[in-house]
C-alpha cells in the first residue's frame, strides 16, 4: 500500500506527520530526532522522505515513543527502528499488545462511533513490534530537555501522553482529539477513566497540544484544553 505523509511545522523543533487517519509527531533536539508514534505499516519510506523535506536526516532518529498499542500508532515503528538504530518505547501495560503477545483490547463503542471505528480498521494492521523500553508514569524519556511520561489509562490500559514542560508541549495520544473542536477522543476501553485522564492532562496547562487525531492546538491551548476537559 502506498502511503502519503504530509509534514507540517508546528514550531521550529516540532513537526506533525499526517497519515490521513492519524498523526505522528517529530521532535528535534540538537543531535537527535524523536518520533511520537509511527503512523501506518508500510510508511517508513514516506516518513523518511518527510523528515528529509524538513532538512533533517532520518539517520538521527534515536527513539520512537508509542502512545498506545493501536495499529495507526505502532505502524512502521520497527522498520524505522531497524533502519536507523532507534529504540522503541511503550507503556508496560500496552507493551505485550505491541509485541503481538496479547490481543488488541476491544473498545466499548457508542452507537455513533461504530461507523468511525469500521473506517479506522481500513488502516493496515501493525506487525508484532519489539519494545526496547517499558515505561511507567513519570519516567523521563531522554529528549526535549526533560520529556516525561504521563500515564493516561482509558483509551487503552497503557495509553500515555508525553509532556515537555520546559517547552510547554503536550502529546495527548488518543485520550484527546481535535477533529471537530477539542474533545475527549473516541474508541475508549473505559470512557470514565479516559475522562479522568483528560482532566489530568488539562491540569498540565500546556501552550502547545498535539493529538493523535487532529490539528495541533497552538493558541490559548491551556484554556481550550481545560474547557474541553470540563465539558467531556
Amino acid at each position: 500500500m502506498d502511503v502519503t505523509v504530509e509534514l507540517t511545522e508546528i514550531t521550529p523543533r516540532l513537526h506533525q506527520l499526517d497519515f490521513s487517519i492519524g498523526q505522528a509527531h517529530l521532535w528535534r533536539d540538537e543531535e537527535e530526532l524523536t518520533l511520537i508514534d509511527a503512523g501506518w505499516t508500510g510508511a517508513a519510506d514516506a516518513v523518511d522522505a518527510a523528515i528529509r523535506s524538513a532538512g533533517l536526516d532520518p539517520a538521527r532518529l534515536r527513539r520512537i515513543v508509542l502512545t498506545h498499542c493501536h495499529r495507526d500508532h505502532v505502524g512502521c515503528a520497527q522498520e524505522l527502528a531497524e533502519r536507523h538504530g532507534a529504540e522503541i518505547l511503550a507503556h508496560r501495560l500496552d507493551a505485550p499488545v505491541v509485541r503481538g503477545e496479547a490481543p488488541v483490547p476491544e473498545p466499548v463503542l457508542l452507537d455513533w462511533e461504530l461507523p468511525l471505528y469500521a473506517h479506522g480498521l481500513t488502516v493496515p494492521v501493525a506487525p508484532p513490534t519489539r519494545v526496547d523500553r517499558e515505561l511507567e508514569d513519570g519516567d523521563e524519556l531522554g529528549f526535549g530537555d526533560g520529556a516525561f511520561v504521563v500515564h493516561t489509562p482509558g483509551h487503552t490500559d497503557g495509553s500515555i501522553a508525553v509532556h515537555l514542560p520546559r517547552h510547554g508541549v503536550l502529546f495527548t495520544g488518543d485520550t484527546v482529539a481535535a477533529v471537530q473542536g477539542v474533545t475527549l477522543g473516541v474508541f475508549h476501553t473505559d470512557r470514565e477513566r479516559a475522562r479522568a485522564s483528560m482532566r489530568r492532562l488539562a491540569g498540565l496547562a500546556p501552550s502547545v497540544v498535539c493529538f493523535g487525531h487532529g490539528v495541533p492546538l497552538t493558541e490559548n491551548a491551556a484554556t481550550v484544553l481545560k474547557r474541553a476537559a470540563e465539558a467531556a
